[in-house]
């Protein structure tokens, strides 16, 4: 049975959502799992104007902030495991804000990358900031457009590496119900006031919810997440696993409750991303929800 706690009470938090176009100032390279040179960068630019804002999202242990890496045409690259940004076209750029201060941490992004002209400066060139959008809504508002919703179809395009560790360090490799859910659930959990936590379980939404893969669109990957210090003193890369591709989830035998708690997470989705490493590029997903 899935219930939400006071689902009419006042209190709830907000989430965001920001869109950006980039334009590179130059042809330079970039590594091919570029969510983490992109998520480097903007702490770093958002250290220059709030240290303690970027400190609080790097030390989240919520993966308070979600960037999808560059989106956009690339050029091939003389460096290995690397891709080439072009002058001249545009790069779309998502990042989703849960942190609890999401207002703070948005208004030093529009500080640094707006008002002050920052660019976003990686290892070999600088990206300008050509538009900068956002949009904001809370869980309580999220709830209240799943329950608009009559027997809900969820289209969910995984747009880059999902990463989903279930046990340990197992990583599921195909979008099942069970996973992306729970995935979901935890974030919204950890996110929401307690009021408005989503309580359901994964034997529901194993028994309620149907997986529907697009088998031509799923692809596996193996991502840059991380560099850390190895004994020898030097920086070791951290690689996680997971896929894209497209896949719908309908209801079966589902009572109310449950189509709304689990459209609600699908629509959250589009704000914290699915599955572990969120900041760094991964997990980055659009879900349309069609009526039936």
């Amino acid at each position: 049975m899935a219930t939400t706690n006071g689902m009419d009470a006042m209190s709830a938090s907000r989430v965001r959502r920001v869109t950006a176009t980039l334009t590179p100032e130059t042809r330079f390279p970039v590594p091919e799992s570029d969510g983490y040179s992109v998520y480097s960068a903007l702490l770093s630019v958002l250290s220059n104007v709030d240290a303690e804002i970027s400190a609080s999202i790097h030390d989240s242990p919520m993966g308070s902030l979600h960037c999808s890496g560059l989106q956009g045409p690339f050029g091939e690259s003389d460096r290995s495991h690397h891709k080439t940004l072009l002058p001249g076209k545009t790069y779309d750029l998502s990042l989703g804000i849960v942190h609890p201060d999401d207002t703070d941490v948005f208004q030093a992004l529009v500080n640094a990358l707006v008002l002050e002209g920052e660019s976003i400066e990686l290892s070999h060139g600088k990206l300008r900031v050509e538009r900068f959008e956002s949009e904001n809504t809370s869980h309580a508002d999220i709830l209240d457009e799943a329950a608009g919703v009559d027997d809900p179809t969820l289209e969910f395009d995984f747009r880059t590496a999902t990463c989903i560790e279930e046990t340990g360090s197992v990583t599921t490799m195909f979008p099942t119900r069970q996973a992306v859910f729970s995935s979901l659930l935890g974030k919204w959990n950890r996110t929401a006031p307690d009021d408005l936590e989503v309580d359901i379980d994964r034997e529901t939404i194993s028994s309620s919810v149907i997986e529907k893969p697009d088998a031509s669109s799923y692809c596996t990957h193996s991502v840059l997440v991380n560099r850390v210090e190895g004994n020898d003193g030097n920086p070791r890369p951290i690689f996680r696993q997971g896929f894209t591709g497209r896949c719908e989830y309908a209801f079966k035998d589902a009572s109310d409750s449950v189509e709304n708690a689990v459209t609600a997470l699908a629509l959250f989705g589009e704000y914290s991303g699915v599955g572990s490493a969120v900041a760094r590029g991964c997990g980055n997903v659009t879900v349309e929800v069609s009526d039936q």
